[in-house]
């Protein structure tokens, strides 16, 4: 090699390192963590948590009728609520709205939990007859 072909050499070494060093680098992409969406009518547990004899089960009957799967029901450590809450444990459910709906209240609360095992917990309070009862102008035919 001459002289002049060495630094043409370096030259065309270095270009060639720097294009595998752009070209084999690939952008780095970071993927969203995607929670699942349920398709069905969620599991839902009811908490009687106003002291009123037999409001789980009939908030459990009253939510059924309405196309939603109570998978427990039981009273509740506190007995004093007077406005039913809706607690979402998944809040990635589709039928949160239709459950707050159902229940005729806007207080709702969002507390995610890896381990929750139901999709939604209310905890009903001394409005629940309000809630059970049919609007004015509906049919009951039970």
């Amino acid at each position: 090699m001459t002289r002049t072909t060495i630094p043409h050499f370096f030259f065309a070494l270095g270009t060639f390192f720097a294009m595998f060093l752009v070209c084999g680098c690939k952008e780095e992409v970071v993927k969203e963590e995607v929670k699942p969406v349920r398709h069905y009518s969620g599991d839902i547990e009811v908490l009687n948590s106003c002291g009123m004899q037999g409001a789980a089960a009939k908030m459990r009957s009253y939510l059924r009728e309405n196309g939603f799967d109570v998978v427990s029901y039981r009273n509740d450590r506190l007995q004093n609520y007077d406005e039913t809450i809706l607690v979402l444990r998944n809040p990635e459910w589709e039928g949160a709205k239709a459950l707050a709906k159902a229940l005729k209240t806007e207080n709702v609360m969002t507390i995610y939990s890896k381990r929750a095992v139901v999709d939604a917990s209310i905890y009903i309070g001394k409005d629940f007859e309000q809630i059970i009862e049919p609007e004015q102008g509906e049919n009951n035919d039970n």
